[in-house]
């Protein structure tokens, strides 16, 4: 069993989160994780100047996804950094060129899951990932979140990120957080999960 995940991730969080995501997958008997990153749309001049040549550079040795390849998997987990409360512009054009798997039914009955990284608490986390699902749910996927029986969710002793509907990290106004042990966690058992349904879906 094939799980994808496949995300955008400026400064690496994202990147992060979707490691721990795999990690999670690969705790599942007999499923196996793919990393890939959607193609970049900003030039090396405004990455340039926008401080993250570096983090892209740590990412360089991840495939670059086609739209195509998500029929490969039985599982897709996207990742993908907050814009406006929104996905990035990045993902938006990569799932916009998902129209013939659409018009093919390519991506009905598979599962699908999201998670998300943000400046702030209260930068979009939960209206990123729930506009994201409305693709998911145009493509006839069968949509996972976090459910709370990963506790992590709801301490209360730390800044956090995660919600019932995906894994979340905070990353700072300049990005100066990497995500928290908490958060990882979450990400791990979002893999975990959506592996273990994927699973049961397969058999």
């Amino acid at each position: 069993m094939n799980i994808l995940v496949v995300f955008y991730s400026m400064y690496g969080h994202v990147h992060r989160m979707a490691e721990a995501v795999a990690e999670g997958v690969r705790e599942v008997k007999g499923a196996e994780a793919f990393l890939r990153r959607v193609p970049e749309t900003l030039s090396d001049q405004v990455l340039q100047a926008m401080g993250a040549v570096e983090s892209q550079k740590s990412m360089a040795h991840i495939p670059v996804c086609s739209p195509e390849e998500l029929a490969e998997y039985d599982a897709v987990i996207f990742g993908t950094p907050t814009r406006f409360g929104n996905m990035c512009g990045q993902m938006r054009q990569f799932l916009d060129a998902t129209g013939q798997l659409w018009l093919q039914g390519s991506l009905v009955g598979k599962v699908g899951s999201v998670f998300t990284s943000t400046a702030s608490q209260h930068g979009g986390q939960e209206t990123t990932i729930l506009s994201f699902h409305l693709t998911l749910f145009h493509q006839g996927m069968i949509v996972v979140g976090l459910p709370y029986a990963f506790e992590g969710q709801t301490r209360m002793d730390e800044i956090t990120g995660c919600s019932p509907y995906g894994a979340s990290t905070v990353a700072g106004g300049r990005g100066e957080r990497m995500p928290s042990e908490n958060e990882l966690a979450g990400a791990r058992y979002q893999g975990r999960h959506v592996a273990s349904i994927a699973a049961k879906l397969s058999a």
